[in-house]
């Protein structure tokens, strides 16, 4: 195992943190991506061993990830790398018409172009891999959300760049199949992580005057009502890491892996139900409610 390097992203809190240190105590060598300095010393203290290789990575940035890739390929040399995941991500929340084009930019910069150009960078190193470890054993993981399958309303700038994530892990496992690596969607519910304080504080961007709260007062206060609740039934992160962890170990990769209980149900609902009965649960979950037209004047 001392020549089974991983590169993870988003690594300063939340899935990414827990995985990294679950797979360290499990003899891998992980390369973690983090926010800053600060965030990779107090990752590396709360290592069990001293595998957790703490790199700054903005996965929006190309220097940063060219840096990242010249560095994993330095240390992991010629059994390159044994898996990379796909991980970090935020929430951008908001009606679409009131979603700036920036926030939507950002939001897809992070949880969907990231990810391709990381992948660009390190599948020379995925593929040294398969020289080494044998076709299949090479792993590459996007990290999704049962929000990849199921649009929530207020969520749709997020959800839509979860949908594309998943969409992006589809097509490369077939483009892959014939090059030995192993691709794999993971899609997680509810995991409780910083993510939640983040998408309640884009959340408080619509204040009580805010020109949303005009159209979408009720549909506003819901989100906020449906995440608290949510948030209370969250698995946690080390969980959430342990699906993660066996996805990466299992003797083939298994194309997508619910994560929780929660996003098998939906999914297991959206699946089964009419598009009329499941929009139905959503709208009853974010109390919105059949009320009488609203007026535009």
């Amino acid at each position: 195992m001392n020549s089974s390097w991983v590169l993870i992203t988003g690594c300063s809190t939340g899935m990414g943190r827990a995985t990294a240190t679950q797979l360290s105590a499990q003899g891998f060598h992980v390369i973690a991506g983090v926010r800053s300095e600060k965030d990779g010393i107090a990752l590396s203290k709360a290592a069990t061993t001293g595998r957790i290789v703490p790199v700054v990575l903005d996965v929006t940035s190309e220097p940063q990830i060219a840096a990242a890739a010249a560095q994993a390929r330095e240390l992991c040399g010629s059994s390159g790398l044994r898996a990379v995941i796909n991980n970090a991500g935020i929430v951008v929340a908001g009606p679409v018409e009131h979603v700036s084009p920036a926030g939507w930019r950002r939001q897809f910069d992070v949880n969907f172009f990231g990810m391709i150009e990381l992948t660009r960078a390190a599948l020379p190193l995925l593929r040294l891999g398969v020289e080494f470890h044998g076709a299949g054993v090479p792993r590459l993981l996007f990290v999704s959300s049962i929000g990849g399958r199921v649009s929530q309303p207020l969520l749709t700038p997020y959800t839509t760049s979860k949908f594309a994530t998943t969409a992006l892990g589809d097509g490369m496992r077939l483009e892959l199949r014939r090059q030995g690596i192993g691709v794999t969607v993971i899609e997680p519910g509810a995991v409780a992580t910083a993510i939640w304080a983040k998408g309640d504080a884009a959340a408080e961007e619509f204040h009580p005057h805010h020109p949303a709260r005009r159209l979408y007062d009720s549909e506003i206060n819901g989100l906020a009502a449906a995440a608290t609740r949510t948030a209370k039934k969250a698995i946690s992160a080390e969980q959430a890491a342990s699906a993660i962890t066996r996805s990466l170990k299992a003797r083939r990769a298994p194309a997508r892996v619910l994560v929780g209980p929660d996003a098998k149900l939906i999914a297991l609902l959206k699946h089964w139900l009419p598009v009329y009965w499941f929009d139905a649960i959503l709208a009853r979950e974010f109390g919105i409610t059949r009320s009488a037209p609203l007026k535009y004047a």
